[in-house]
């Protein structure tokens, strides 16, 4: 295992996620606009994703956004059924939303241009703006993150999390999401101050967790999860609060540690239903909300975006106290072009 310096790409570009979503805002909220104005004059049936990774959680977020407001079907598409199976897709009349910080693979781009054979319009969510999905895409939003360096990707993630909340908020001109989106900045410069010295302290020797959501807050849940792999090494296993206790709560012992993510929605009830119940079967639950300071916001969403750039600067310290480099996972690279 390497060890790397305080100041690692991982926590510096983390800690840029506020000036990101600020960029995101001036330079590309005409086209973020434009998205709202081309989803409201097609009115799709349902909307379709494409995406990997940190992207793909950015794009299950959007999903439960998308669908909790406007109870309008957004379903994930398997790259692979284009790149690999070269399936005809039928998708006339619907949106495939598209996002990739590299913009660059080569089963995402195969995947966009059978959506648009097959009929649907693709909106892309692209960190590099000169990419081949920001080309062929009908419409290409750049996410203006910035550079990353560290393989595991935080600000570039943020970003295409509140762009897609951007998009929905044009869509269905919701003033109260747009205003909490505005104030996302501010927020998130408030989320990176907190301190979540606990969860290091739980996880340092551990050697599995699971991580815990429910709703919008599940895709942050895998979000954390992943990360959590990347730069430990640590097997952590994300599970929506309503499944965990059909089964996975078996593996749970005494001082078992569980990351939890509890937004202020209709889901929170259960949340804390889950929490009691792996109290009680032994576990060591960390409640991001309560036990983990978050920054209150305007909307849950935001909210849950703030916790998540408070997890990442956590999963960061975690990696080095764990004897691990960040920035460079031993097996992983920055970009992966899968086919």
């Amino acid at each position: 295992m390497t060890t790397t310096s305080p100041h690692s790409f991982m926590r510096r570009e983390t800690m840029e996620c506020a000036d990101a979503v600020e960029r995101l805002w001036s330079r590309s909220g005409t086209a973020i606009a434009k998205a709202g104005d081309l989803l409201r004059d097609l009115d799709p049936p349902f909307v379709a994703l494409c995406a990997r990774g940190s992207s793909d959680h950015a794009a299950s977020f959007f999903k439960y956004a998308c669908e909790m407001q406007l109870g309008l079907p957004v379903v994930s598409m398997g790259p692979s059924i284009a790149s690999v199976y070269q399936t005809p897709l039928r998708l006339k009349g619907a949106v495939m939303l598209l996002i990739s910080q590299s913009g660059r693979s080569p089963d995402l781009l195969a995947m966009a241009k059978s959506a648009q054979a097959g009929g649907a319009k693709v909106i892309a969510l692209v960190n590099d703006a000169a990419s081949p999905a920001a080309e062929l895409a009908d419409l290409a939003i750049p996410l203006e993150a910035g550079p990353e360096k560290s393989v595991a990707a935080t600000k570039s993630c943020l970003s295409s999390m509140a762009a897609s909340l951007g998009i929905l908020a044009a869509w269905s001109r919701n003033a109260a999401l747009q205003s909490a989106l505005s104030q996302m900045p501010a927020d998130l410069r408030a989320a990176i101050a907190h301190d979540w010295a606990g969860m290091v302290e739980a996880l340092t020797p551990a050697s599995s967790a699971l991580v815990i959501g429910r709703g919008i807050g599940l895709p942050i849940a895998m979000e954390a999860a992943l990360k959590l792999k990347e730069t430990s090494a640590l097997h952590a296993e994300p599970y929506s609060a309503a499944e965990v206790l059909h089964g996975p709560i078996e593996i749970v012992h005494d001082g078992f540690p569980v990351l939890m993510f509890r937004q202020n929605d209709a889901a929170g009830a259960s949340l804390d239903r889950c929490a009691k119940a792996l109290k009680a079967a032994g576990a060591k639950v960390l409640v991001a909300g309560a036990d983990l300071p978050v920054t209150r916001t305007a909307h849950p969403a935001t909210e849950l975006i703030g916790a998540m750039a408070s997890c990442y600067l956590t999963i960061e310290r975690l990696s080095r106290a764990r004897g691990y480099d960040p920035d460079n996972p031993r097996l992983l690279k920055k970009v992966t072009e899968t086919v």
